[in-house]
């Protein structure tokens, strides 16, 4: 990988990572099609870690939230000790955050060997993983109420939209995408269930991140470093733009785009399957 095919990895992974239609399919596509990828392995610890750029945009856009999430989590739960119900609703989110992490937590530590194999680069799994989530997402576009905003999440809201995120770890969901559409199967409004994504995302980025670069410290060059590094930098910009897009678009539009894009992309990688111009 040279330091212009760093640039449109990073590129690209900060777009897709908070667009519902899937950064690792992406990656993916693109590593296949310019010859970038070497191993599975190498492969997701490169796209976990590059993630690290994302994570950045997030806490960077959401500083607001996130300070004033901890400062009220830290005080109603270690110093004033509140019960649940008795705590302001930054503390709650702050739960909310713990609670629906915790499957995404689980479901990776049991499947992180099938993870992290050869299931991460397959493009029929991403392409199928494309249009099925893209059916689903639009199933949640028809059956949603879009009658509350965040600050409405409850406990069970939380565990089915950690369970969505889950989801993401099959490649070609999309994080951003399973967690909208959790999000808009609890009755979110599209702002709403994007913004909680995002919040989400936070813990889960930034554990596989961090892990995937202890792991992979020993195996990286100088060279290979200098390309996480770059990609890394242009995610982060990438990402901010990709969030405040998607946010301000979702106040006023449905996820019709993204489910017509998603169908259209998937059908696409099957055609080039099947006439060999890419392998699985």
């Amino acid at each position: 990988m040279d330091f212009f095919e760093a640039i449109i990895m990073g590129v690209i992974q900060g777009i897709t990572e908070f667009l519902p239609i899937s950064s690792t399919g992406h990656l993916t596509v693109v590593g296949k099609l310019l010859d970038l990828i070497e191993s599975d392995r190498q492969w997701t610890s490169f796209i976990a870690v590059i993630q690290l750029g994302t994570l950045i945009s997030i806490l960077f856009y959401f500083r607001k939230e996130i300070i004033q999430i901890s400062f009220e989590f830290v005080k109603d739960n270690l110093i004033s000790r509140k019960k649940f119900e008795s705590q302001g609703g930054n503390a709650k989110m702050g739960w909310m955050i713990i609670i629906g992490t915790i499957p995404v937590v689980i479901i990776g530590l049991v499947f992180k060997d099938v993870i992290e194999g050869a299931l991460t680069k397959n493009l029929y799994v991403i392409a199928t993983s494309l249009i099925v989530l893209a059916i689903i997402l639009a199933i949640a576009e028809v059956t949603a109420k879009f009658q509350k905003d965040i600050e409405d999440i409850t406990i069970k809201d939380a565990l089915i939209i950690g369970l969505a995120q889950s989801v993401s770890l099959i490649p070609g969901s999309s994080r951003s995408g399973t967690t909208i559409t959790g999000g808009l199967f609890t009755g979110l409004n599209r702002e709403a269930a994007a913004r909680f994504s995002f919040l989400l995302s936070i813990p889960a980025i930034f554990a596989s991140g961090m892990l995937q670069l202890y792991q992979s410290l020993k195996y990286i060059d100088t060279q290979g470093m200098l390309n996480i590094l770059v990609a890394t930098f242009f995610s982060t910009v990438a990402g901010y733009l990709a969030i405040d897009f998607l946010l301000k678009y979702l106040k006023r539009r449905t996820t019709v785009l993204f489910i017509v894009y998603r169908i259209v992309l998937g059908i696409i990688i099957l055609l080039l399957l099947s006439f060999d111009v890419i392998q699985p």
